[in-house]
């Protein structure tokens, strides 16, 4: 993806000007990591005031993450057909448009769509982004910090987004949660336009819009097939097995057109490599678990305790706090203990988190109760993710690091919403009223989670990494 800019550098970009660029695509990828995690305590609000219940608030997480994962590889190669500063405004202002539509949303549908718009705006922006900082920042100590304060950004908004949401919708009510990105967003329109050097696109060049549009439908359907499938009064009884079919059918064609493809997003030679495919494929099945306690830990403090939004992101806090000490902690131990140890530790941690959840909602215990369970997530989370992400790009080049690290992204995002569709998709169905949602939805993540492990234990990669090759 950065191939043709990895070694080049604009004439003429200052270091001020590159620093000044920087902060702008840092404030863009903030508020872009927010909007994964922001609406997770404002659900409950979203719900009361459209007349939705648990089980089809699923698509306002999904709905982003899908899209956002699924045209991740396509974003990335229209930067390099079309230019990185054409394709970062168009990506941008979809983002900002998309998000004064779901703050102003009428209805559920359109609140949806937006989300969905969203996550377009995201996968088309955030390559061209990164991109942009690879061209400013030669090569060496500046690249280096530059994209150290990029990943250390990211990594803030999706811990921020738990406490920021809760504050947010207590004070100024849901909407303000999208609403309030808006004005930072024209703010990073008018930086880029003025600050981001043009450049001439490399020409025309084939898009493999086909696997692009059937790596996103496929799991649109899926979901579809899901929610439907767990109402109890569908009008519909068609509609369920139906998407789920063509689910599969999408998913067939996927392989069928990447196979045929001149320009595939990705490349058969990829799944040459067997550490990488098993460690995407822990990778997907990791996230689904970690992005489902996500809302248990929402629907417990809110639906089940009673708590507003405000004291559940406080309540939220030590998940927060816990996933910043681990992201600081895990690049050590890495180095000793090797990344498999440390993944299968992750999801060690993860599963003990997920049986944490069933018992507190089992005895229906009080809300600091969870805080454990917190803990023990964003241990997952820090030894299962970064482990995973080292595995994912050990022994790239610069011809495939671009594909690499893509893939690995959308794994992360797709598996993520594949998990909160199928384990709080069934959970919550209200085909299963009568049965505790918060267990259902534990029981299947840990079967996911022991799927993930036994992924893991085959991944056979040198026991340890020195820290020079983790930097």
């Amino acid at each position: 993806m950065f191939s043709g800019i990895l070694s080049s550098r604009r004439d003429g970009s200052s270091p001020v000007r590159a620093w000044l660029v920087l902060c702008c695509m840092a404030m863009l990828q903030f508020f872009i990591a927010v909007d994964v995690t922001v609406v997770n305590v404002a659900l409950p609000s979203i719900g009361a005031d459209f007349g939705v219940d648990g089980h089809a608030l699923t698509w306002v997480v999904v709905g982003y993450t899908i899209t956002g994962g699924g045209l991740l590889m396509l974003g990335g190669r229209l930067g390099d057909v079309l230019g990185r500063r054409r394709i970062l405004l168009l990506g941008t202002t979809l983002f900002g448009a998309a998000s004064l539509l779901a703050g102003l949303a009428p209805s559920f549908a359109v609140l949806v769509t937006a989300r969905l718009l969203q996550g377009a705006g995201e996968a088309i922006a955030l390559p061209a982004a990164m991109a942009v900082i690879v061209l400013m920042f030669p090569e060496g100590p500046r690249r280096s910090r530059a994209l150290s304060v990029w990943a250390a950004v990211a990594s803030c908004g999706l811990v921020l987004g738990f406490v920021v949401s809760g504050i947010i919708t207590e004070l100024l009510g849901w909407r303000w949660i999208f609403l309030v990105s808006v004005p930072f967003i024209l703010v990073v329109l008018a930086a880029a336009a003025l600050l981001v050097p043009s450049e001439r696109p490399a020409g025309p060049a084939p898009l493999d819009l086909p696997g692009s549009l059937l790596l996103v439908a496929a799991p649109l359907l899926f979901t579809l097939g899901v929610i439907e499938a767990g109402e109890a009064d569908s009008t519909l009884p068609w509609l369920p097995p139906a998407a789920l079919v063509g689910a599969v059918a999408a998913g067939v064609l996927f392989v069928r057109v990447e196979r045929r493809s001149r320009n595939p997003l990705v490349p058969l030679r990829f799944f040459r490599n067997r550490p990488r495919v098993l460690a995407n494929l822990a990778t997907a099945l990791l996230s689904a678990a970690l992005s489902t306690s996500f809302l248990l830990f929402t629907y417990y403090l809110q639906d089940r305790s009673g708590a507003g939004p405000l004291q559940s992101g406080l309540t939220m806090l030590p998940l927060a706090v816990s996933l910043i000490a681990a992201s600081v902690l895990v690049p050590r131990l890495l180095g000793r203990w090797g990344a498999r140890a440390c993944v299968l530790a992750g999801i060690g941690f993860t599963a003990l988190a997920m049986a944490a959840i069933a018992l507190v909602s089992s005895l229906g215990a009080t809300s600091p109760t969870m805080i454990p369970a917190m803990v023990l997530i964003a241990a997952g989370m820090g030894f299962g993710i970064v482990g995973l992400q080292y595995v994912a790009v050990t022994g790239v080049t610069e011809d495939d690091a671009g594909i690499a690290s893509g893939v690995q992204r959308a794994a992360d995002q797709l598996g993520g919403s594949t998990g909160v569709t199928l384990y709080v998709g069934t959970g919550f169905a209200p085909i299963l009223d009568g049965t505790d949602p918060f267990l259902v939805s534990s029981f299947l993540a840990v079967a996911g989670l022991a799927a993930a492990g036994y992924v893991a234990w085959r991944i056979s990669l040198p026991a340890a990494v020195t820290e020079e090759t983790l930097g």
